[in-house]
């Protein structure tokens, strides 16, 4: 523009000039409603320029009240912004309640004051005010009627978090009827029904999960593993059940050692030591886990013999895995074999010491009529039992250095 402004000047400077210098500068005769105006030609070139830069004045004058108004809107607008930020960042540093505060003062000039209102909502429920939380909401939910259900999503997470589990199935009930392949809202069903421990509605709900994909692989494998080995335990489920529900776990989890031994708890529960030991056996010669291991030799199984074989076993693959050695030694006190049963323990004890070999230990020596021994192998599974975590010795494993 001031380059515009400078042209016009020059040319109007220049029109001058020729009009004092050129010998013949041209003559311009101009007759309107009885009026003759003379003038060169210069001298009009140079009044249409001055009248052009007065038109452009003029309406530069009748703009500037819009103009002055929009450049407060901007500055007002740049203002908001910077609150809001800083809201956000007090936010993430957990300044609640001066996060909550910046967030919400002139929310009305915000670019984003539906987000505004929802970060509010969290910094409320952040400093315990549920009242306020579902002020915020409300006002969200006002503020944009066509962001319903994302309103009504973060109220159920919020009522989740906060322990509302039974407002929060409500909410997420209404989600469903608005929109029901809401994935999210599957989501947060999910995360109730594990909270309220509900695991046969969790189960009918993970196949649908599963084909919307709107979890990792990992988090819905983490649901179908806590989800089925709770069932696989639920008390009074006969045998017959329990093979209904074990058909219902995905194929690729089912070796997973969380469900076996869930399986075998359940065929401990129902008498069924023979079906437990069977599916330990399968298990571990699948893939090795020290849970599983320990299980084994906690069976009341009708012939110890039998299974000290078993595990004698794997012994020749692993002689020096503690937990294989405990259980082993449980075994042997099953079968009456008190000085193998000893050997084992104490191997076991010199690879790894814990407080539930000396246990055994102890009660061993009370069988051979050793109390004092047995009184010191008691106090030293004591003594470990109350050690802090992180001054008792590490299990270590082949592949450690």
């Amino acid at each position: 523009m001031k380059f515009g402004l400078l042209v016009m000047l020059g040319l109007a400077v220049g029109a001058l000039i020729s009009h004092f210098l050129l010998q013949d500068n041209g003559y311009v005769l101009l007759q309107f409603m009885g009026y003759t105006v003379e003038m060169s030609v210069p001298v009009l070139v140079f009044l249409m320029i001055l009248a052009y830069i007065g038109v452009r004045f003029l309406v530069r004058l009748w703009q500037a009240p819009a103009k002055l108004g929009e450049a407060a809107a901007r500055a007002k607008l740049k203002r908001a912004n910077k609150r809001i930020t800083q809201g956000y960042i007090e936010l993430a540093e957990g300044n609640f309640a001066k996060g909550e505060r910046l967030l919400t003062k002139g929310i009305r000039s915000s670019e984003t004051p539906l987000l505004n209102y929802l970060a509010a909502a969290r910094a409320a429920q952040a400093q315990g005010d549920a009242a306020r939380r579902d002020t915020w909401l409300n006002m969200a939910q006002e503020q944009s009627p066509d962001a319903g259900a994302a309103v009504m999503l973060t109220r159920a997470e919020l009522q989740i978090s906060n322990g509302e589990l039974d407002e929060a199935r409500k909410t997420l009930r209404a989600v469903l009827i608005q929109s029901p392949r809401s994935g999210e809202a599957m989501k947060l069903l999910a995360d109730l029904f594990v909270a309220k421990e509900n695991w046969q509605q969790l189960a009918t709900l993970l196949p649908k999960l599963k084909k919307r994909r709107h979890v990792s692989t990992l988090q819905l494998d983490d649901w179908y593993l806590h989800c089925y080995a709770a069932l696989l335990r639920e008390p009074g489920r006969s045998q017959s059940d329990g093979k209904k529900v074990w058909k219902e776990v995905p194929r690729h989890l089912r070796s997973n050692p969380i469900l076996i031994t869930a399986r075998v708890d359940a065929a401990i529960d129902d008498g069924n030591a023979a079906l437990a030991e069977e599916l330990i056996r399968k298990a571990l010669n699948e893939a090795w886990d020290n849970g599983l291991v320990s299980r084994y030799g906690q069976l009341n199984t009708k012939d110890p013999q039998k299974a000290l074989k078993q595990a004698e076993k794997w012994l020749t693959d692993s002689p020096e895995d503690p937990t294989l050695l405990l259980t082993s030694a449980r075994l042997c006190i099953k079968a009456a074999l008190w000085g193998k049963a000893r050997s084992y323990i104490e191997s076991s004890i010199a690879i790894h010491p814990t407080p539930e070999a000396y246990n055994e230990l102890g009660q061993l020596m009370i069988k051979l009529g050793e109390e004092d021994r047995a009184s010191v192998a008691f106090q030293q599974g004591l003594e470990l039992a109350y050690q802090p975590a992180a001054n008792r010795p590490r299990l270590t494993t082949g592949s450690e250095t």
